[in-house]
């Protein structure tokens, strides 16, 4: 099966250019399900019914959440009515789930979301004891192919999540920082990225308007962040193939609204 990802769309930019260029990614590349991150996707803060309803409806099967996901009161009657999910170490006591199991090809996929510790919300339960329970009940129902978004500042958590459960998933992409790293590999069967870095406005301060927190940095007081009303955009978008709960192939594609369009293929790394 193909699956492919996108990272944190962020406002109307974002999810503009994935409306540009998603159908003809899907159709190039063969692309069987797609998943995203929505958690910046409203304004650049959270999701509201209209932009779900909208972004569903480019060809997105599945979208996942962060330390945004409660931003916008719309997101809690949602998770019943689409496919939608947020960190699943969050406190059970939450509306919703991070994971959902799929069929994509003839085959079972399951989606899980997790959320980091480092500067992140600090009612969640362990990411590592959730991730290692969550993996390990699924692969006894016979669960191969696992993708996990995890959502984290840190890049040292997320590459521990990696050694932890190398072998063990299909794929493993970070968001939240929305800036893009340059480590997209195959581990032992596990693509893994650190952050696949955002899906907006690429021209200013992590998609938003670069007024108000270059104005912070200068003065420490607060303002709020905005999207900007013009700017240049990019889609960024991770491309992978998992055969028998292995990834086999991974592409990590750069659209830009101008027409460009830069590939960096991972790179393979065995045991």
């Amino acid at each position: 099966m193909k699956i492919a990802f996108i990272g944190d769309i962020v406002g109307q930019p974002g999810r503009k250019i994935i409306q540009k260029y998603l159908g003809a990614i899907k159709k190039e590349y063969g692309v069987d399900f797609v998943v995203a991150n929505y958690e910046n996707a409203s304004h650049g803060f959270g999701l509201t019914q209209k932009n779900a309803q909208e972004l569903f409806s480019y060809g997105i099967d599945v979208m996942t959440g962060g330390n945004h996901t409660w931003d916008k009161k719309d997101i809690l009657p949602l998770f019943d009515k689409y496919e939608l999910l947020r960190p699943h170490n969050y406190l059970e006591e939450v509306p919703g789930t991070g994971v959902k199991v799929y069929e994509v090809s003839g085959e079972k996929l399951a989606v899980i979301n997790l959320m980091g510790h480092y500067s992140m919300p600090q009612y969640t339960q362990n990411v590592f004891h959730c991730a290692k329970q969550s993996v390990e009940a699924l692969r006894k129902e016979g669960i191969k192919n696992i993708f996990i978004d995890f959502h984290a500042e840190a890049t040292s958590e997320k590459r521990a999540l990696l050694m932890m459960l190398e072998q063990e998933v299909s794929g493993i992409i970070g968001t939240h920082t929305h800036v893009s790293t340059d480590d997209l590999q195959i581990v032992n069967g596990t693509l893994y990225l650190t952050d696949i870095g955002l899906t907006g406005c690429r021209d200013n301060v992590i998609g938003m308007d670069k007024k108000v927190p270059i104005n912070q940095f200068l003065t420490a007081t607060k303002g709020h962040y905005d999207i900007p009303k013009k700017c240049k955009a990019i889609l960024q978008i991770v491309v992978m193939e998992f055969d028998e709960g292995k990834c086999i192939d991974g592409l990590k594609l750069k659209y830009f609204d101008d027409g460009r369009v830069l590939k960096t293929k991972a790179w393979i790394e065995e045991a």
